[in-house]
């Protein structure tokens, strides 16, 4: 079964403000109009523009993940790191990077002792959690839900207060699991040029290096930043927090963690 596709859905598109109507995609949103961080490559050494220039034209196979496995975090990572203010075509594949990682069993280094190994996360327990809350709330696997009941599964999980993974929360901390996943998630977009485009990071300072430090100012090869306002997606059940009562700390969500004082 395939997920719903966020690219043919206008209420999941970011809005003008003073219009309400959508903002369509385009190849480079963000700030910095015209900035190109790979028409800079000339000016690093061959192994950094090797490494960067890989990460467009040829992203890794997919060896990990199944077919199903890679559609399904496909889907999660599109509610985690929405991609509908780009074209189809300058989407950030974020799916290949992870699947790599996972293949050559890397890791941050250390492992949560209540967490089990990454690849078990993503290779069975994640999928189930994620489907058993939908099951839960809605009567359907996760990759059958409409855009907006996938919102609120996800956001069941990342306030900590899922309804139906009450067994799996004995072999993975829900708040763990969705720090992993959104690391991940984050680690493989802004890893990619064309999130440097859109952020305005001027790329790899090697051997060149950056020449206006002291004020901020932007260097030679890179644009001023061009603001523009926009407004969440109407159909988004996330956005900007205005009030941090609506947020539980850890303790709360957790508080076999708490250290008790007398």
């Amino acid at each position: 079964m395939n997920p719903p596709d966020p690219n043919t859905e206008p209420d999941l598109l970011p809005r003008a403000p003073a219009t309400g109507q959508p903002i369509l995609p385009t190849q480079q949103p963000g700030y910095y109009p015209g900035y190109n961080t790979l028409g800079q490559q000339k000016f690093w050494d061959a192994a950094t523009r090797r490494l960067v220039v890989q990460r467009v034209a040829s992203p890794p196979p997919l060896r990990f993940f199944s077919e199903d496995q890679a559609r399904f975090w496909k889907a999660v990572f599109d509610h985690l790191l929405p991609q509908t203010d780009r074209t189809p075509d300058r989407q950030i594949p974020l799916i290949p990077p992870l699947d790599r990682r996972l293949y050559e069993n890397r890791t941050a280094g250390y492992r949560f002792e209540n967490m089990p190994q990454d690849r078990d996360v993503y290779g069975s327990i994640g999928i189930e959690a994620i489907d058993r809350e939908a099951q839960e709330q809605y009567g359907k696997p996760f990759l059958a839900l409409a855009w907006p009941e996938q919102d609120l599964v996800l956001r069941a999980m990342h306030d900590g207060k899922p309804h139906g993974t009450n067994d799996i929360r004995d072999r993975m901390p829900v708040h763990r699991f969705w720090q992993l996943i959104v690391q991940d998630a984050i680690e493989a977009y802004y890893a990619h040029p064309w999130a440097w485009d859109e952020i305005g990071y001027g790329g790899p300072a090697y051997p060149r290096a950056y020449t206006r430090l002291e004020r901020g100012e932007p260097e030679p090869w890179e644009v001023e930043e061009q603001r523009y306002a926009w407004d969440d997606p109407s159909a988004a059940v996330s956005g900007e927090v205005h009030d941090a009562s609506q947020h539980s700390f850890e303790s709360e969500q957790h508080p076999h963690h708490v250290a008790r004082s007398r």
